[in-house]
């Protein structure tokens, strides 16, 4: 887990980790639980996404688990489906593993009875306590589809960046000032930094504007400049790939 694939440095973008942009793994809050998890595969990943999607499933859970040493990012509960699973592995019946993974993901918890069952076929306490913690669990094939999403967009950025970041400014939810990105790297900054000293007190369209802005950002790391709004090359929308740089649309300056 670096910034090494997007040939910046952390403190170029002020992140450990190049993920901004990914769906499900751009904002502060998955990139930590990145860093905390250090995730190795594709299953890492998922379980990352479920953690992340769950209720009392990754605070006061899962981390601490992780950080304390218990287990690491594989072992842990991370969907629903991986409950079942995992009792089935422990020797249980499939049934009444099915009849757990459904209390558990709904926030039920375990009968008396079938804790004594899963002690008795060798659950550890630990994970035994987990499940009585966990009010909702995200299905597997949920996370898996965000992360395949996920990797595929993440290729793009590596290797095609003038592309992605076209196609993310295209659709950014959070807006794009071309006053302030015209103003270069410092300005863009500055700006996030703004934001983010306002706190609570920020408007929503502010706090929407900070993915946004990390991502011009990152784009003038890498050497992407933004082009100014032109009569003749300007689409009223789209953010184009012109010459290396990206051509600003019309609609940028409202």
């Amino acid at each position: 887990l670096s910034t090494k694939p997007l040939g910046v440095s952390p403190e170029d973008i002020d992140a450990q980790i190049g993920t901004f942009g990914l769906p499900e793994f751009g904002t502060r809050f998955i990139q930590q639980v990145l860093l905390d998890a250090k995730p190795k595969s594709f299953a890492d990943l998922m379980q990352i996404s479920g953690l992340t999607h769950g209720t009392n499933v990754w605070l006061g859970n899962a981390q601490d688990l992780i950080k304390n040493g218990t287990c690491d990012i594989s072992q842990v509960i991370g969907t629903r489906d991986g409950i079942m699973l995992d009792l089935i592995r422990y020797g249980m019946e499939n049934s009444l593993a099915f009849k757990i993974m459904e209390s558990v993901r709904k926030g039920r918890g375990l009968k008396p009875e079938w804790e004594e069952a899963m002690i008795a076929s060798g659950v550890p306490e630990w994970y035994i306590s987990s499940c009585k913690k966990i009010k909702y669990m995200f299905p597997k094939a949920h996370a898996a589809a965000y992360v395949m999403s996920a990797i595929r967009l993440g290729w793009y950025k590596v290797h095609m960046p003038i592309a992605f970041y076209c196609a993310m400014l295209t659709v950014a939810p959070g807006g794009f000032d071309a006053e302030i990105v015209s103003g270069g790297k410092n300005a863009v900054v500055r700006k996030i930094k703004e934001i983010e000293k306002m706190g609570r007190d920020a408007s929503q369209k502010e706090q929407g504007m900070i993915s946004t802005l990390q991502l011009v950002n990152e784009c003038y790391a890498r050497g992407i400049k933004f082009l100014p709004i032109s009569l003749e090359k300007s689409d009223a929308r789209a953010f184009l790939p012109e010459n290396g740089g990206i051509r600003m649309p019309f609609l940028s300056l409202g």
